[in-house]
């Protein structure tokens, strides 16, 4: 799924130049969906939390029953040295999937596990983008249906259909409920919403990845002096909002300009949030 412009591949304990493969036919991860993923971003010459979306990557792994082969601190080390020479802004994404399986074929075997890390150029958003937002039928899984604990990539195609149906009414991306009809996230990152001047964030309840940006931004703003709380959100509480904005790894902030009929103004808040986390990753180098 190149998107990229320049892609850069570790694979098999070398840098190789290009979108190189990395899976065959018969492994564990190609025809029973054992992958799990992580991203994060080079910036300005910055990789902000870099150890922790590695450190995560191998938390996911475990999560899915596979083993995980490289330590978080020799990751970012292999991370580093693939970004030498570049200057573009690039999406990092470090991954493994399993190859075996045990007799009935379905538990992947800890024996061998793939790994790769793949560069891509992907340009960050400008600040100006923003999107908008719909209901879509479609909820986040349980823990005891799916295994909503790691960033895996079997999880993704119902995030896909997430999408498309917001995509087919007109809009960007979609506001998702858990199983219990409250907000969870959107189907592509995490969401707030701001009502008088004070910040809310769906509670982890254990349907979603709270997401390393979206942990970011709430120290950011509590430290700034913003009340931020995490809190169980409805609709209504949305529709109701004064600002909302998604948080994820790909874009950091990006402020949504409508829900459904209700229409937002990109307001002090979203603007405050993406300039203390700017102002963070520079400090963090």
């Amino acid at each position: 799924m190149a998107v990229g412009s320049r892609i850069r591949t570790w694979f098999n304990g070398q840098w190789h130049d290009g979108d190189v493969p990395v899976m065959k036919a018969a492994d564990h991860g190609s025809w029973l969906g054992t992958t799990v993923f992580d991203g994060a971003r080079l910036f300005d010459g910055l990789t902000p939390d870099l150890d922790k979306h590695c450190a995560r990557v191998n938390n996911s792994a475990r999560a899915l029953m596979i083993n995980p082969t490289v330590e978080t601190e020799q990751m970012v080390e292999i991370v580093l040295e693939g970004l030498e020479g570049f200057a573009d802004e690039v999406y990092i994404r470090p991954m493994y999937w399993g190859i075996d399986a045990g007799p009935l074929g379905v538990v992947p075997t800890q024996e061998k596990t793939g790994f790769a890390i793949c560069l891509e150029a992907i340009p960050m958003a400008k600040p100006e983008a923003t999107t908008t937002l719909t209901t879509t039928r479609f909820r986040r899984p349980t823990l005891d249906v799916a295994v909503v604990n790691a960033k895996a990539g079997c999880l993704y195609p119902n995030n896909a259909r997430m999408l498309a149906e917001a995509n087919a009414k007109g809009f960007g991306n979609a506001l998702v409920c858990d199983s219990q009809g409250n907000v969870a996230e959107s189907a592509s990152a995490n969401v707030f919403m701001v009502k008088d001047g004070e910040v809310f964030t769906p509670i982890a309840n254990g349907t979603f990845l709270a997401g390393i940006t979206r942990t970011r931004h709430m120290l950011n703003l509590g430290a700034d002096g913003y009340k931020v709380h995490e809190a169980v959100l409805t609709l209504d509480d949305f529709r109701d909002a004064d600002e909302v904005f998604l948080s994820g790894n790909m874009s950091k902030v990006t402020p949504v300009t409508a829900f459904d009929d209700r229409q937002y103004q990109i307001g002090p808040v979203t603007r405050r949030a993406r300039e203390l986390y700017w102002d963070w990753a520079a400090s963090a180098k």
